[in-house]
């Protein structure tokens, strides 16, 4: 359990790191698309020769793999869709209200059975995340201006269908994992999902475009960082699913919400209705701590 919680704790560090990157870079940059090049170009190479050597092939881990790929594929391009429609801080929360969901799923069809203490953890975290994303609409709930009504229609089937698919390929990552003896073969697997992530954004690029790579290069070094912090948060997520249910392992990964809120607030001055974004932040880490006890 120690090793999960280490993964854990350095995945939530990478993953805001790498917000943390993307607020900063030009979005005409594209800054995903690239932090997903360079993991294939760095990275890639030597966790697909480890699958290839280490893993234990058989017919199943191929489906699972076919799953999280197409998984991947299908959430980054529906999160993309939401962000054009509404704002990040009103999507991203509400695709994060996935473990809910994974939890339901691995009961149903993995036979994972969760703690009264974990399932009350999962919600109140939950709540928090729907807390969140409402602080960002002009005035929450049915006080909402009509253009924030407008963007939330219009971008909720997209941040539920990214939900949707983040429940897929964490259980399939769950399954998977009885085959994946090494990290090795564990960065292979994820890298794997990324490719044919990368092959998706890169169509969604070349419709939007008319190119197949962005319009402005983002700078190398946020590019590497961006490959180390995108790539490896995912392994250790995956690699913490050896010892705990996809369910406990995603809704810990919460954690960087609230991490991300925090230093938006008190570093780069992000004070629009901080008390009911502190509130929601509040909630999530009180849902986390039920989940730990």
């Amino acid at each position: 359990m120690n090793h999960a919680v280490l993964a854990l704790g350095a995945s939530v560090s990478m993953h805001v790191g790498w917000n943390l990157i993307a607020r900063r870079a030009p979005q005409d940059s594209w800054p995903l698309w690239w932090a997903l090049l360079g993991h294939l170009l760095l990275f890639a190479p030597w966790g697909w020769w480890s699958l290839w050597q280490e893993a234990q092939a058989s017919p199943l881990l191929c489906a699972l793999a076919a799953m999280s790929a197409l998984a991947n594929a299908i959430y980054f391009i529906a999160l993309a869709q939401a962000y054009e429609r509404a704002p990040i801080s009103l999507v991203y929360p509400m695709v994060r209200s996935s473990p809910l969901l994974i939890a339901l799923w691995g009961q149903l069809f993995l036979g994972q059975t969760l703690g009264a203490g974990t399932w009350l953890g999962l919600g109140v975290s939950g709540l928090g995340l729907v807390v969140m994303a409402l602080s960002t609409l002009g005035s929450a709930g049915a006080g909402a201006s009509a253009l924030d009504q407008a963007a939330v229609r219009k971008a909720l089937p997209w941040a539920l269908l990214a939900m949707l698919s983040t429940s897929v390929y964490s259980l399939s990552d769950k399954a998977a994992t009885a085959y994946l003896p090494s990290t090795g073969a564990l960065l292979g697997y994820v890298s794997l999902s990324y490719l044919c992530a990368f092959a998706a954004l890169s169509l969604r690029l070349k419709r939007r475009t008319g190119a197949w790579r962005p319009p402005r290069r983002l700078p190398w070094r946020l590019c590497g960082l961006g490959a180390l912090c995108i790539g490896w948060a995912y392994v250790l997520v995956v690699h913490a699913m050896r010892q705990m249910p996809a369910a406990e392992v995603v809704g810990y990964t919460n954690a960087g919400i609230v991490i991300a809120t925090l230093v938006g607030m008190l570093v780069f001055g992000e004070r629009f209705r901080w008390p009911v974004r502190l509130g929601g932040a509040l909630l999530i880490s009180a849902g986390l701590a039920l989940m730990a006890r």
